[in-house]
């Protein structure tokens, strides 16, 4: 899912306007509702710097900057239903697909981060934030478990268990075709490559990756696996599994369709299905697994179908 980057100069004859009158006059075809929204949630910038004031007056020669990602204009808040944990110390969530992690250009409302300040706020101090130690991440499109530190006691600890590979993580991933052994390592240096846009191993330089797979399950022309990785590089899963000539479905940038079976596939479909450490201060063990969701298992289904009438056949 590509952003869409609108770059305006301010002219004379627009000077003073409201921010919002000014975008719902530009070149971008808005509306001032969805002005409103998108300069709410963060994805406008005059000169380089975000602004989330519709009432901010525009200057003559002001640069202004509109990033759009194709996602809901409404923010995404955190339910009860995909909080898997909470203690004073760490907050274990379920992620949704397509909410990101972190601020991006095009927003910090309703990102998981902001949401999380949201939900910690104390009602008592307003303008006291959350401290949110964020030691994990998780692309926009992968859904699943993720966790948090939430308390100054919780976070050193919690960042050295992960970098100390003290964390166990296992995720569901659909591939395309199936991989020449059942079960597997893949080992190597990852780097990414500006000229591409994406991450691929390299000879020299770059990070060690250690990504482990087993096959769950053969669906035609797909592959249902289950993955482990052993470090956390960005897109791990994702450039190994297409150097194994098995993209993730629904991962355009390395190589995986976005139609299947005439379906179209909104994300990648990987999934981090569960977690497993140790309380970073109660030294309690904790283990979590979230099901699949309702997208991918839907497709998922749909391929079994197709498998079986066609073994049948």
């Amino acid at each position: 899912m590509k952003w869409t980057i609108h770059r305006l100069q301010v002219t004379l004859e627009e000077v003073g306007l409201r921010l919002d009158q000014y975008l719902a006059k530009s070149s971008i075809e808005l509306s001032r509702t969805q002005a409103k929204k998108i300069v709410d949630l963060g994805g406008v910038h005059i000169n380089g710097r975000r602004v989330r004031s519709c009432s901010t007056s525009i200057h003559n020669g002001d640069s202004v900057e509109v990033y759009i990602d194709q996602l809901p204009l409404d923010p995404y808040r955190i339910s009860e239903q995909d909080i898997l944990f909470q203690d004073q110390y760490i907050i274990v969530l379920n992620k949704p697909a397509l909410v990101d992690t972190q601020p991006t250009h095009a927003r910090f409302k309703g990102t998981l981060f902001e949401a999380l300040q949201w939900h910690l706020k104390d009602p008592f101090r307003l303008h006291k934030k959350a401290e949110i130690g964020m030691v994990q991440r998780l692309d926009r499109g992968t859904s699943g478990v993720i966790v948090f530190s939430i308390h100054p006691r919780s976070h050193k600890e919690m960042t050295r268990i992960f970098l100390e590979h003290e964390v166990k993580k296992g995720y569901l991933a659909l591939v395309h075709g199936t991989p020449e052994l059942e079960q597997g390592e893949m080992k190597s240096f990852l780097a990414r490559s500006r000229k591409e846009n994406r991450v691929k191993s390299v000879e020299k330089g770059g990070k060690e990756a250690i990504t482990r797979f087993k096959l769950v399950e053969r669906l035609a022309d797909y592959s249902l696996l289950d993955v482990e990785i052993l470090t956390g590089r960005s897109h791990q899963i994702r450039a190994h599994m297409a150097e194994q000539n098995c993209p993730l479905v629904g991962d355009q940038r390395y190589g995986g369709d976005l139609l299947v079976a005439g379906r179209k596939i909104l994300r990648p479909f990987l999934h981090a299905e569960k977690i497993s450490f140790q309380h970073p201060v109660l030294n309690q063990d904790l283990d979590f697994t979230v099901p699949v969701p309702e997208d991918m298992q839907n497709i998922i289904n749909m391929l079994r179908k197709n498998t079986y009438e066609f073994s049948t056949n």
